[in-house]
């Protein structure tokens, strides 16, 4: 019998916040408030409307077992869409009740990530992650916690929170811990604030680059990324409506993989946007980027071991052919120019 995923194209996904992909059905059984309201459950007007949303939604998840049964929906919800490789977020909430209780939750979605992809056929490599303004030593902490999961699902650790708000530096410790802990380092930037940020992370060791999309501001940083094969997890819908892209101007995609940068192609919180992984692909099509091209730069940015590698490969090549897609047209002066200076 084959899964969901191995029927339609195969899709990648590198941004997903697990807290972000409760759909109202099964958020209203945690919540035990009854069935949901129809229509879209969420309405916000700029990054932090949806910041104090995502942390409404985020607080719904009340231990181990919730996590489970979360990354089980969205496992199945991808897969539906082609999904076969998925790399969920996961943050480190002081909420959650320190680092025994921490651990307990990623113990939870390693098991599922196990149970994810016997049911329906989908790799998942978890992506735990502390938030700017959180305390540094609680992050630090949170960071040598996700080191003990290396090689059993954990395969990187992030930072996200509002750039424009808390500064990145102090978690510089952060970063180091985790890698020196065996997981790269998978930050948000670029979306909040501009180039500087972007050039603050990979300072600090960012292998891959969560957002990303207002490199386009800087046209050297482009032509960097591009150089350095850097993969930014784009995901469009979220850009313009968070105010990373203006809805006036050219995408930051288009822009980006016109100048050869690589993007892979993410729904970021799709239950809290109301969006797909599939109409995320199809998003980016109408943009300029196939899903050849969705799959090949996701796949250069997967933090999989190689022989996940291999078989995510093999079935790239089975899907879209064996030859690479076509490398984009330059993008012209004028094409950036339509962004820069946002």
């Amino acid at each position: 019998m084959s899964h969901p995923a191995q029927r339609t194209a195969p899709k990648i996904e590198l941004h997903v916040h697990l807290e972000g992909t409760l759909r109202p059905a099964l958020l209203a059984e945690f919540t035990g408030d009854g069935p949901p309201a129809p229509g879209p459950p969420y309405a916000f007007t700029d990054l932090y409307g949806f910041i104090e949303i995502w942390n409404r939604v985020t607080a719904c998840l009340r231990g181990p077992e919730q996590y489970r049964r979360a990354l089980l929906a969205y496992a199945a919800e991808a897969a539906g869409h082609g999904a076969v490789y998925l790399e969920p977020i996961v943050d480190a909430e002081e909420r959650l009740g320190g680092p025994a209780a921490w651990a307990d939750v990623l113990a939870a979605c390693c098991d599922a990530a196990a149970e994810a992809r016997d049911r329906h056929g989908v790799e998942i490599g978890l992506t735990p992650q502390v938030f700017r303004g959180q305390d540094v030593e609680v992050a630090e902490e949170a960071a040598r916690v996700a080191t003990r999961f290396a090689g059993r699902g954990v395969v990187g650790f992030g930072l996200s929170g509002a750039e424009g708000r808390f500064p990145t530096l102090p978690y510089a410790g952060v970063a180091r811990i985790a890698r020196d802990g065996g997981l790269p380092f998978v930050p948000h930037a670029g979306e909040a604030a501009g180039p500087a940020a972007v050039r603050e992370v990979l300072a600090m060791g960012a292998v891959r680059i969560r957002h990303g999309v207002r490199a386009v501001e800087d046209p050297r940083l482009v032509d960097e990324l591009a150089a350095a094969g850097t993969v930014l997890d784009v995901t469009p819908t979220s850009n313009v409506r968070l105010g990373a892209a203006a809805p006036d101007r050219p995408h930051p995609l288009t822009v980006l993989t016109a100048a050869g940068v690589r993007c892979s192609i993410s729904t970021d919180d799709p239950a809290i946007f109301d969006v797909t992984l599939a109409g995320e692909y199809a998003v980016a099509a109408r943009l300029g980027v196939d899903g050849a091209t969705a799959y090949a730069s996701g796949l250069a940015g997967a933090l999989c071991d190689a022989a996940t590698r291999d078989r995510l490969a093999a079935l790239g090549r089975r899907a879209y052919g064996p030859a690479e897609p076509a490398a984009p047209a330059p993008a012209t002066a004028a094409d950036r120019s339509a962004v820069a200076g946002r």
